[in-house]
């Protein structure tokens, strides 16, 4: 009996331990921004996994896309609060390192959270849409959608920012790749020589940003026919400056996979877009601090890759051959925003 009572007594203060660590875990949350939709759905996840683990979370964000030095603040901030573990979806993938390695240094962990940072070892683990093959896909798809006529196209790219985070350039050269271009310089965007390409402009990924990129493109060529996006609100202003010029139908394709941006596929006004998931990124790597905090454990990627993928698939209503796809229907069943 009193070995039966020593053993409940030990396995009752384990439980208190546990939950009392819980509670004293803390961590962080820091986006790009906290308007765009992907960053909104990506705090509503970690906030509910964190009060579904008793985890304490602070979250931070740039003031516009490309806000580096906020980041560089919060990351400061988080460490001197004592977090246990710090996401970060980085706006400036290099030169947040240094930022991260003093954070790392103080024994927190720290979780790329859909932009890895270059180098990506820079941070403990990634968490992230393989952002190459998202690209690569709306590449296949507008290849294959304009079949022998892609050897004309006049392509426009719409990218984020002059500083060409990672997130910047993969998705830029996954496309450029699913069309059949050549990459000069894979790490890179703007360096390829293919006649087809028009032109290069940044966003800051925002539907103003985007609007004013098109205008300035059409304004190098007017007959530009495909335009790549980095993200859907870039691809709604995108289409505002055609819809101006009187060229709706000109080919949009880009990558995120909100809600409004699975409407824009649904009424037209974007031909695909390749949905990623970034509440589910948020939780994990909120699952991810919450187990460092207990018992040490780092997260491991995906067996073959640097970084854990959290998924990507194709929507349009448009299929063709050879490219997996979701329609519109169920593209708006795992939609965020």
């Amino acid at each position: 009996m009193k070995k039966s009572l020593t053993v409940l007594m030990g396995s009752a203060a384990l439980a208190l331990m546990a939950t009392a660590a819980a509670a004293q875990t803390s961590a962080c949350l820091i986006t790009k921004t906290d308007t765009n939709p992907f960053f909104v759905k990506m705090k509503e996840g970690a906030e509910a996994k964190a009060a579904e683990l008793g985890v304490t979370l602070k979250s931070y964000a740039g003031r516009i896309d490309g806000d580096h030095e906020s980041q560089v603040a919060a990351v400061e901030a988080c460490v001197a609060d004592g977090a246990k573990g710090i996401l970060i979806a980085a706006s400036d993938t290099k030169a947040i390192v240094d930022s991260v390695a003093a954070a790392r240094a103080a024994g927190v962990l720290v979780i790329a959270l859909d932009t890895p940072l270059d180098p990506i070892d820079a941070a403990d683990a990634t968490f992230a849409t393989d952002n190459f093959q998202a690209g690569l896909l709306i590449g296949q798809w507008a290849n294959a959608t304009l079949g022998a006529e892609a050897a004309n196209a006049k392509i426009a790219l719409l990218d984020l920012s002059i500083a060409q985070p990672s997130v910047d350039v993969l998705r830029d050269q996954g496309f450029l790749q699913g069309m059949g271009i050549d990459l000069v310089d894979p790490n890179k965007w703007g360096d390829e020589t293919d006649p087809r390409i028009v032109g290069n402009e940044v966003t800051s990924g925002n539907e103003e940003g985007g609007l004013k990129a098109m205008e300035s493109l059409l304004a190098k060529d007017p007959d530009i026919n495909v335009v790549y996006t980095i993200n859907e609100p870039s691809a709604a202003g995108a289409f505002e400056a055609l819809k101006a010029a009187g060229k709706e139908n000109v080919l949009i394709v880009s990558v995120d996979g909100g809600c409004p941006g699975v409407q824009d596929v649904k009424d037209g006004v974007i031909g695909a877009t390749s949905q990623q998931y970034p509440l589910q990124m948020a939780a994990l790597g909120v699952e991810a601090i919450a187990k460092f905090a207990a018992d040490g454990t780092k997260p491991a990627p995906t067996e073959g890759k640097a970084f854990f993928d959290t998924g990507v698939a194709l929507i349009t209503d448009k299929p063709v051959d050879g490219v997996e796809s979701l329609d519109t229907t169920k593209g708006m069943e795992l939609c965020w925003g």
